[in-house]
């Protein structure tokens, strides 16, 4: 499980295009529009993700971090979750916290954190787009 933490203060600004890598000839770049309305003003939390052990065991949350972090450099990596993110103007400042699970808890786990985030607001994560 893993949590990515926005720690400026201050509104964000958007991008109108994403740094992120293109995946399958798909552009990850999301209107500004769409953007605006997901922010959850007075969050630091802008992504909860998970990480499995994959059908082989050879995936893990190192792994998924790093796809994580080739997709917000460019490269056309297949981890398209929590893309949103690298459309903030200050995507190179947010930090990243961790916990390892057990695999059969991850999805759980995920879920229940994001409906405890839900709960005060009705809102998901910034970069959530599913529960």
């Amino acid at each position: 499980m893993y949590v990515v933490i926005r720690v400026a203060e201050t509104d964000p600004r958007f991008l109108q295009k994403s740094p992120a890598g293109w995946f399958k000839g798909k552009d990850p770049s999301v209107p500004v529009a769409t953007l605006e309305p997901a922010w959850v003003p007075g969050s630091p939390v802008v992504y909860l993700g998970k990480a499995n052990g994959g059908a082989t065991g050879c995936r893990g949350l190192r792994k998924r971090l790093d796809e994580y972090r080739r997709h917000g450099a460019g490269e056309p990596v297949g981890h398209w979750g929590g893309h949103h993110i690298w459309q903030l103007a200050d995507s190179e400042d947010l930090v990243v916290g961790w916990k390892p699970t057990a695999d059969t808890d991850a999805r759980a786990l995920e879920r229940y954190m994001i409906a405890e985030f839900s709960s005060d607001d009705a809102k998901r994560p910034f970069a959530n787009l599913t529960g």
